[in-house]
C-alpha cells in the first residue's frame, strides 16, 4: 500500500484524509495550523513540519485548499510541495482551481521530476464525510491509475477526463449545472 500525504484541513480535506486513514493508509499530513490536523494524529497519522516534508517522504500527496491563492502558495511558496517533490512522486490537486492554476502546478512539478493530476470533486461536507465525492480527474494517467485506491475510498465515483484542465472546466460545467 502506498504511502500518503495530505495537506489542507479545511472541512473537505479533513474528512477525505480521515476516510484514508480509516482505510488503512499510512498518512502523513501537514496544514499551517497544525492544530487543525490533531484529530488525524490522535488517530495514529503523522504530522510533518512542512508541505515540502510531505512530498519528499510520500508516493502521492494529496491537497484540498480554499483557493487558486491558496494552491500556488501551497505548491510553489516556500517550504511548499515543489522544494520536496521529485523522484517521480506524485501530486494530486484536489481544490476547486481555476484552469490556469492547475497548468501552473503542472509545469512546475514536472519540472522537478514529479507527476501532477488536479482532482477537483463534486460535493459538500456529507458526501466527503461518507466517502461519496465525485472526483473530475485530469492529467497523468498512470499518477490517476496509482491514486485510483485511494479515489475509491474519497469518492463513490472518479472520473479520468484527459489532459490538465479538463478537471478544472468540468468542474465548473458542474457547478453551474448544481446552481
Amino acid at each position: 500500500m502506498k504511502k500518503l500525504g495530505y495537506l489542507g484541513m479545511g472541512i473537505m480535506g479533513s474528512a477525505m484524509a480521515r476516510n484514508l486513514l480509516d482505510a488503512g493508509y499510512e498518512l502523513t499530513v501537514w496544514n499551517r495550523s497544525p492544530e487543525k490536523c490533531a484529530a488525524l494524529v490522535d488517530s495514529g497519522a503523522t504530522l510533518a513540519a512542512t508541505a515540502a516534508e510531505v512530498a519528499a517522504t510520500c508516493d502521492i500527496t494529496f491537497a484540498c485548499v480554499s483557493d487558486p491563492e491558496a494552491a500556488i502558495d501551497l505548491c510553489l511558496g516556500p517550504d511548499g510541495v515543489l522544494e520536496g517533490i521529485g523522484e517521480n512522486r506524485g501530486y494530486v490537486d484536489m481544490s476547486t482551481i481555476d484552469v490556469e492554476t492547475s497548468q501552473i502546478q503542472e509545469e512546475a512539478i514536472l519540472g522537478a521530476g514529479g507527476r501532477y493530476l488536479e482532482a477537483p470533486v463534486s460535493g459538500s461536507k456529507k458526501p466527503a464525510v461518507e466517502g461519496n465525492l465525485i472526483i473530475l480527474a485530469a492529467g497523468e494517467r498512470t499518477l490517476y491509475d496509482e491514486a485510483l485506491p485511494a479515489f475509491d475510498v474519497m469518492g463513490k465515483m472518479s472520473l479520468h477526463l484527459g489532459d490538465v484542465g479538463a478537471g478544472a472546466a468540468m468542474k465548473l460545467v458542474v457547478n453551474m449545472v448544481m446552481g
